[in-house]
């Protein structure tokens, strides 16, 4: 029996992980498939709870080793995390669960969301970690020895893509909005969180290798090493492969501003694509931005959209902009 229970906790945790791959993609699965997604792996991770209940009984029982209180605070974190991913997603769903829709404030719920959706990503990858030693414990040397190069290899081009993507400034709560790569292939997505993945599972294999004694009686640095050396490796990618193409639409059309303002101060203008006739010079510190249209709103494949947000085309007139404005309010107190 326990070794069926045994197969049944594998199967489990390998659902577990697909399922996260997939829901990390949602360029690639689109809304509602992602609703279903997340609905069977909040259902999947009950079962993965309830195949797991002794670890609950044995929570405030025992010796807190250093590795059993980093365990215990990754699995309570990653817990949390998901629950708040869950709750914030039901409360945008269109498809899955519509009547829990504003459950939490949509704005509030959007930030949220993303933020919580990576962080469950991150410990769900220490998670993973932390178990692994004891998964190659029958490796021969040289088969753990290839098993650590090979961590190594992939985790550090986890970290640059992990850098590349702006997910910093998703677990840091600075945005509601994910922009997604909806240009590179399906599959490479996919490849690419697994790599993301598999950065931070080799981070929770070093910590579970560095916070259990060996042999010896002594916690070893070494495996230390091989991160530092996955750090060096992701570091490297970044300054070498960075590509100012790959930022926010937002940097790409400040660079433009800069252009136009630049073209404006050093050539005479007498009239913009829109035939709004402007002065040949100006000297009094403001600066033209030159008019054009754009699309405002957001296609219906984008993240987390809801109904206020339909795309149209805008059209703005050229119009002069003082480079620096003081508040005459602060400057009279």
């Amino acid at each position: 029996m326990q070794t069926k229970t045994g197969i049944i906790k594998r199967i489990v945790d390998v659902v577990l992980t697909v399922l996260l791959m997939f829901l990390m993609a949602f360029q690639v699965t689109g809304d509602v498939l992602h609703e279903w997604l997340g609905i069977g792996m909040t259902a999947t991770l009950i079962l993965h709870h309830i195949l797991n209940h002794k670890w609950y009984r044995s929570v405030f029982k025992g010796k807190y080793t250093p590795y059993r209180i980093i365990m215990t605070a990754a699995n309570t974190l990653l817990l949390l995390s998901i629950v708040l991913t869950a709750l914030s997603g039901m409360s945008m769903s269109g498809h899955a669960v519509p009547f829990m829709y504003g459950l939490i404030n949509v704005m509030t719920a959007r930030t949220l969301h993303l933020a919580m959706s990576y962080w469950s990503f991150i410990l769900m990858g220490l998670h993973i970690g932390l178990h692994i030693k004891a998964m190659t414990a029958k490796l021969p040397d040289q088969g753990r020895t290839v098993f650590k190069v090979f961590l190594t290899v992939v985790s550090g081009v986890g970290l640059w893509l992990f850098l590349k993507s702006g997910i910093v400034n998703y677990i840091t709560f600075q945005t509601h909005f994910a922009f997604l790569d909806y240009a590179t292939a399906k599959w490479l997505i996919i490849l690419q969180n697994l790599a993301m993945l598999i950065f931070f599972v080799h981070t929770g294999f070093v910590l579970s290798e560095i916070t259990q004694k060996d042999k010896d009686r002594k916690y070893s640095p070494k495996p230390l090493i091989w991160l530092c050396a996955a750090v060096i490796i992701g570091a490297v990618l970044t300054f070498a492969l960075k590509d100012n193409s790959t930022d926010s639409g937002f940097s790409n059309a400040s660079r433009q501003i800069s252009q136009n303002t630049t073209a404006a101060q050093t050539e005479p203008i007498t009239a913009t694509q829109d035939s709004t006739i402007v002065p040949a010079a100006v000297n009094d510190g403001f600066i033209l931005i030159e008019g054009g249209s754009f699309n405002m709103g957001s296609h219906d494949s984008e993240n987390w959209r809801i109904a206020d947000e339909q795309l149209h085309a805008v059209t703005v007139s050229s119009f002069y902009m003082k480079s620096e404005v003081q508040n005459e309010n602060s400057k009279r107190s």
